[in-house]
Formats: C-alpha cells, sequence, structure tokens
C-alpha cells in the first residue's frame, strides 16, 4: 500500500509540474512589456510596443495634451528612421454626441495628429487620415473609463514602399 500511495504522490508532482510547465506562456503571452526585446526593428510590433500608437484627447477637444505631444514625437523620430514606411491616422470620438458631430471631430483629431506629424518633419506624402467617429470603440460602457479610451487618433502602418530613383 505504501508503494503505491509513493507511486500516487510521486504522479501528482510530475502532473503538477507539467501543469505548471504548460501554463507557463511564452513572451508574446506575457503583454507588451515582455516582448519588447523581441519586436524586430522597422516592424509594426516595433512602432506599437516601443513607441505608442495612439494618443488621446479630453472631451469634445482636437487639441494636443502634452503626453500626446510625447508620444507623436516618438512617432516622428520612428517614421524618419524608417522612410519607407506609410501611415494612416485613425480619428475616433466617444459615444456621445451625434454622429456627424463625432464624425467631424474625429477628422480634427486625425489632421491635428498628421500636423504634428508633418512639423516634426514626417513627409506629408507618407500620411493619410480618416475618421471613424464613434463607429469603432474599444471600450463599451456607459462611463468615462470607456469614453476616455475611445477619443484617441491612432496611427497604423498601411505599407511601406522602396523609393526608386
Amino acid at each position: 500500500m505504501k508503494h503505491y500511495f509513493s507511486m500516487f504522490r510521486a504522479g501528482v508532482v510530475i502532473l503538477g509540474l507539467l501543469g505548471v510547465a504548460a501554463c507557463s506562456s511564452s513572451n508574446r503571452d506575457m503583454g507588451p512589456a515582455a516582448s519588447n526585446h523581441h519586436a524586430i526593428p522597422g516592424t509594426e510590433s516595433d512602432f506599437v510596443i516601443n513607441v505608442g500608437d495612439r494618443v488621446f484627447f479630453a472631451t469634445d477637444v482636437a487639441a494636443l495634451s502634452d503626453e500626446a505631444k510625447e508620444v507623436l514625437r516618438h512617432q516622428a523620430e520612428w517614421l524618419k528612421r524608417y522612410p519607407q514606411i506609410v501611415v494612416q491616422i485613425e480619428g475616433h470620438a466617444d459615444e456621445r454626441g451625434t454622429r456627424e458631430y463625432n464624425l467631424a471631430l474625429s477628422a480634427k483629431r486625425a489632421t491635428t495628429v498628421r500636423d504634428f506629424l508633418i512639423a516634426q518633419g514626417v513627409a506629408p506624402t507618407r500620411l493619410s487620415t480618416i475618421a471613424y467617429g464613434k463607429e469603432r470603440p474599444v471600450a463599451l460602457c456607459d462611463a468615462e473609463r470607456c469614453w476616455a479610451q475611445n477619443r484617441r487618433a491612432v496611427t497604423m502602418i498601411v505599407s511601406s514602399y522602396k523609393a526608386y530613383e
């Protein structure tokens, strides 16, 4: 009987260790901070993880905060380092307000981001804008914590091209 109990206990320990090994996740499952060192320079994941692809806005505002300007300065530096990258700036709004109002506000937000990047030395031909208004929320709830996440502009890499002379 002792032999069976010892084998049972050993089996439980082995299963526990296998469970721990199976549950241990790779860096990509641990979020951006853990996969930071695995992003290949010049790739979309490098841009998202190491630079930041979005800025946020206050309610009914298209002006950039100091924090947003800092993110956009990093975006501009990255874009100047990789001149083959073309981006589209998506403007978004929260769910409050009419469809028309939110489309106009999100267009202003995208244009503000585009203009800032141009002022930082990014070629205008590499930047386009699109306004989504309240049509593509990232957070759904009837509270400020969700609305704040939806008032944003996202810089999306759409392609890379090689300049031919």
